[in-house]
């Protein structure tokens, strides 16, 4: 199974980039996007229902802003949009779609702007983590977090311990999510090299992705049990429809 989760920072312009061809490419059984910056109503059926999938989203309530969404090849039992809580449903934060052994979940982080907000959230959001860790279902949770972990997962660390992002709360907050909590950091599960980023802040497209400062704060997240069928992760960095680039994961499982 090959799950792909990609920040497209806005659908449309993203199409404009090349996303769909990118998408028929990957042979992906399951594709989380966020940030999707538009009502679903206003979207082609094109991206709605790309070749070989089915597309589920969830709109904010502002326009313009947040959203997230799943391309599945195979039709989930169910859909579950939003967590419960007004700050992550009015702003479309969380979409799960449900499988027979597992659930799949695109998931989008407030990014700091109001960090207040920030932290309202990650309060909220971390009940709902520890609930899912105690239940006897198995979940997959991909997207953006908006916190850099560790000191290897952003290029100047050293001038950003007081920016939104990878100031220490926030990553002792991700410390809890790994720690006791018992989530694993899949790609962390394959690769520990420094160097590897999904978000450029100032990026420059005419200057390689490898060139430029970047920051890792996309994940696809698991609880113990699924350590084992993490096979392979990696970060498409050819993928440039977006500053985000796509965080690919497979697993030994079927759908």
């Amino acid at each position: 199974m090959k799950i792909a989760t990609i920040n497209v920072n806005g659908i449309r312009e993203a199409v404009g980039r090349g996303f769909l061809d990118w998408l028929a490419n990957q042979d992906a059984d399951v594709v989380c996007v966020q940030n999707l910056k538009a009502k679903s109503f206003e979207l082609d059926d094109s991206i709605l229902y790309p070749e070989g999938y089915e597309g589920y989203f969830l709109d904010a309530e502002q326009d313009g802003f947040s959203g997230v969404g799943l391309y599945c090849r195979k039709i989930p039992k169910a859909i579950m949009y939003g967590l419960g809580f007004p700050q992550c449903d009015h702003e479309a934060r969380f979409l799960q779609a449900d499988y027979d052994r597992f659930s799949i979940a695109s998931f989008l982080m407030p990014d700091g702007s109001d960090y207040a907000e920030k932290q309202a959230f990650m309060a909220q959001y971390q009940e709902y983590l520890s609930k899912m860790a105690r239940k006897r279902r198995e979940y997959i949770i991909c997207g953006t977090w908006h916190i850099a972990h560790k000191t290897l997962d952003l290029e100047n660390w050293a001038d950003n311990q007081t920016t939104p992002g990878f100031k220490p709360e926030e990553r002792a907050w991700m410390d809890q999510v790994f720690g006791p909590t018992g989530f694993i950091d899949t790609f962390r599960e394959i690769n520990r090299d420094a160097g590897e980023y999904t978000w450029w802040p100032k990026l420059d497209q005419e200057v390689p992705r490898s060139r430029q400062e970047g920051w890792r704060i996309d994940y696809q997240i698991v609880g113990p049990n699924f350590r084992r069928h993490v096979v392979d992760a990696w970060i498409d960095y050819d993928a440039t429809f977006s500053e985000f680039a796509p965080l690919i994961v497979e697993y030994d499982l079927t759908l």
